[in-house]
């Protein structure tokens, strides 16, 4: 899906939401979008417990299996498709699918568990696709300025860096409104 635009016509591109486990990207898609979005998640059990971290979100009982989809409309001439990837290790494998056609993607990072983000700056990097950093700031979480937040995941300067709160729909919204305006900067370099 890439962003094409003909006189009168209405253009659609994809956006992938991206980031370490309980993030807050299904939270992210499903604050924005304007349709029921699609979520593909199943309670967490036991046999989650030594796989996928769960100390640091003990009160996360459900986890994305395969991704989280939405819609919204940013202009009467744009919409964006929005394709959340899901954040355990073990489910990776699918990023690769749900990334192909994108123009950008954003990386929802919690301070709390900072190290949780390296893997996906990581493979945006390698792909050359055009993303930003989106600090979301959960209730009761310290506050960092962004280049602090820059250092510790070593990002280069060119990559945007933005404040949000996932619930926020005007924030979320915000958060798309800039990584497609960086994407849209930057189509020399998507790949393919």
């Amino acid at each position: 899906m890439a962003y094409g635009h003909s006189e009168g016509r209405t253009a659609s591109t994809k956006i992938v939401i991206s980031g370490g486990f309980g993030a807050g990207k299904t939270t992210f898609v499903g604050a924005v979008s304007e349709i029921m979005p699609l979520r593909t998640e199943a309670l967490v059990t036991n046999a989650s417990q030594g796989v996928d971290g769960l100390e640091a979100t003990p009160e996360k009982n459900t986890t994305t299996v395969a991704m989280d989809f939405g819609r919204i409309t940013l202009a009467e001439d744009l919409v964006l498709y929005l394709f959340g990837t899901p954040g355990q290790r073990r489910f990776w494998f699918m990023w690769d699918d749900l990334v192909r056609g994108a123009i950008g993607a954003i990386v929802l990072v919690d301070v709390r568990r900072l190290q949780d983000s390296f893997a996906a700056v990581d493979f945006f990097e390698a792909r050359r696709l055009p993303f930003l950093v989106a600090v979301n700031e959960f209730d009761g979480a310290p506050r960092y300025p962004h280049p602090e937040v820059r250092k510790a995941l070593a990002l280069a300067e060119h990559i945007p860096i933005v404040t949000v709160d996932a619930r926020d729909r005007h924030s979320a919204k915000a958060a798309l409104i800039a990584v497609t305006e960086y994407a849209l900067m930057n189509l020399s370099t998507l790949p393919g």
